[in-house]
């Protein structure tokens, strides 16, 4: 698995970089930690510089670079990093320009094989559907903050499952709030929200909502195929069928101490844009992390 981190700055992306460092080490995954600085203008100084091939050649840092250097920290104190990388400090003479407004140095992590820190530079969305899309990263994971356009259209154009670290609090014990349903994603939203409660040693929440009390056969399915993977992995867990509006629910039961874990909807972008979806309804106004999985 490879899972590729959004950051942005030190005030705003440690919750961030935590939680998204603890499900790297779930899925012992290849992680990626990329900021996305401002478009460098091409016809400035700065350009001819960094056309060197190596950082240590530039006269002056690229936007970023302040960045990865607070993400090195982080990684270092955490132990995330071998203690041969945290001894050499911040590798800011390695740090490689691999063309495509693109600049990374490689780590060697201990939660997994490889913990690589990048800068691209340019406008953020489009930036992030270029990396997802050129080493297909299977998880995104970015802050909440108060930019829920921006998750909104990454959970549209993205090709990865989205990780929304929304208000959440380092010193809050989450528990797991998984939509169990008949939809062609839920099971590996399952599958994910196992490791992700293991990661955190929390126990599960599963809730299957209808407009009435007729559940279809078809959820009732995916209920009995959730309870009984529960019961194989020792995962503690509770499940309840719920009635009502499905993100109006999901959102109440979820408050602000649980992350939610959904499937997303399989509907084409078109009809999602006109007639929207519950996984991105329910992003809009949850309180809490949660995690779109594609």
């Amino acid at each position: 698995m490879k899972i590729l981190i959004a950051v942005s700055s030190k005030k705003y992306s440690k919750p961030t970089l935590t939680v998204g460092m603890n499900v790297a080490r779930a899925f012992k995954a290849s992680t990626t930690i990329v900021d996305v600085g401002e478009k460098i203008n091409e016809f400035s100084v700065k350009d001819v510089v960094m056309a060197q091939e190596r950082i240590e050649n530039w006269n002056i840092d690229r936007p970023g670079v302040d960045v990865l250097e607070w993400a090195f920290g982080y990684l270092a104190e955490n132990n995330f990093i071998e203690k041969n990388d945290i001894e050499a400090g911040f590798p800011k003479n390695t740090l490689i320009d691999t063309g495509s407004n693109r600049c990374e140095v490689y780590l060697k992590g201990t939660v997994c094989d490889n913990v690589n820190l990048i800068i691209r530079n340019g406008n953020v969305i489009d930036e992030l559907k270029h990396e997802v899309e050129k080493f297909f990263y299977d998880v995104t994971i970015i802050g909440g903050s108060q930019r829920r356009n921006m998750a909104h259209d990454l959970i549209q154009y993205i090709d990865s499952s989205i990780f929304v670290v929304n208000n959440f609090n380092l010193n809050k014990k989450y528990k797991i709030l998984i939509a169990v349903n008949e939809s062609p994603n839920t099971k590996k939203a399952i599958k994910y929200g196992v490791r992700i409660a293991q990661a955190f040693g929390v126990s599960i929440q599963a809730i299957t909502v209808n407009e009435t009390d007729n559940f279809e056969e078809g959820d009732n399915k995916a209920v009995a195929w959730f309870k009984k993977l529960l019961r194989r992995t020792n995962t503690s867990f509770d499940h309840k069928f719920l009635t009502g509006n499905t993100a109006s629910i999901i959102n109440n039961e979820a408050s602000d101490n649980h992350i939610i874990v959904m499937g997303s909807s399989t509907k084409n972008p078109l009809i999602k844009f006109f007639a929207g979806s519950k996984p991105l309804e329910v992003m809009k106004n949850c309180n809490c992390p949660i995690l779109i999985v594609k």
